[in-house]
């Protein structure tokens, strides 16, 4: 069914981020909803809830997507783009309400991360692509 690289990609990272999500909101459960106070993490990384819905939005866009080697592709190049952007925003401090720090921080790290991943295999070549669409 996840024939090109791209949709493994989506179908394994929307997992991940799924279960970071829902993981997420057993550590913050639903107080200080956009908090700046960073007492709850998961493993390393500051939560919120707000941050959680973000992580459960990103996870369920990258399943959506996942069936379909075209839709996908453009999956993950756009949440790699919004990601990169989350990073520079992040490292300007400008996202202090999603418990994204300065980009010394290791959520603001895994953004990048993910960004650069995503963009990657939403620019790759699809050889199965032409064949399943």
């Amino acid at each position: 069914m996840f024939q090109t690289p791209g949709q493994k990609f989506a179908v394994t990272f929307g997992a991940v981020y799924l279960l970071i999500g829902l993981a997420g909101f057993v550590v913050t459960g639903f107080d200080q909803f956009a908090g700046e106070t960073y007492d709850d993490t998961l493993v390393v990384f500051p939560l919120n809830p707000l941050h959680n819905i973000v992580h459960l939005a990103l996870g369920v866009a990258w399943l959506i997507a996942a069936p379909r080697p075209h839709l996908a592709r453009q999956a993950n190049l756009l949440i790699g783009g919004v990601l990169g952007l989350v990073t520079v925003l992040g490292a300007l401090g400008i996202l202090r309400f999603l418990a994204i720090e300065s980009l010394g921080s290791p959520d603001n790290f895994l953004h990048l991360v993910t960004a650069a991943l995503s963009l990657y295999f939403g620019t790759a070549t699809e050889t199965t692509e032409a064949s399943t669409v």
